[in-house]
């Protein structure tokens, strides 16, 4: 979760800045929310989202500095330690999520595009894969993943879920 007072840049022409961070919060929120009866771990760089995670039960990790791919991969290698199976990252900015427990699938990497198949909503990792699956998020990301899970000799399963498909990007 990325710190709430630069989150969701891209609607300042519709949003102030106090909006804007209560969006943010909202919509991460509705995310921990929606992993149900899966422990969630929220993985932040910031000392409010810290304490905001620690308010609602979520479990932190803290990746300093370090960017959203490294923080993911280092994240991904926490869970694997701690005898985590599968991870399931999610975006914080999902405001229709309402549940991940379906996504999972043993033997499988699972990729929930956004609703322009172009990046990556969600995306389910077996944490065997930690230090050879390269996270790729940014623009094109849903296609990579998908490359890179079937590169690591993994079967990849999309799974087009319209809440999980929208992200708060625009104003649109």
């Amino acid at each position: 979760v990325k710190r709430f007072a630069e989150a969701k840049q891209r609607l300042r022409p519709v949003l102030d800045d106090h909006q804007r961070r209560d969006v943010a919060r909202w919509c991460a929120e509705r995310v921990v929310a929606a992993a149900g009866r899966l422990p969630a771990h929220v993985v932040c760089d910031d000392p409010e989202v810290e304490r905001w995670a620690a308010s609602i039960g979520a479990t932190i990790i803290r990746c300093p500095g370090a960017g959203l791919n490294p923080a993911i991969e280092r994240a991904v290698e926490s869970l694997r330690q701690s005898g985590v199976d599968y991870a399931v990252i999610a975006h914080g900015d999902l405001p229709l999520a309402t549940r991940f427990e379906h996504l999972p699938l043993t033997g499988y990497v699972t990729v929930v595009p956004d609703h322009r198949y172009d990046g990556t909503n969600v995306l389910v990792v077996p944490t065997s894969l930690s230090g050879r699956f390269t996270f790729q998020y940014g623009h094109g990301s849903f296609r990579r993943h998908v490359q890179e899970a079937l590169a690591c000799g993994w079967r990849v399963r999309v799974v087009c879920d319209g809440d999980l498909a929208h992200d708060l990007d625009t104003p649109t």
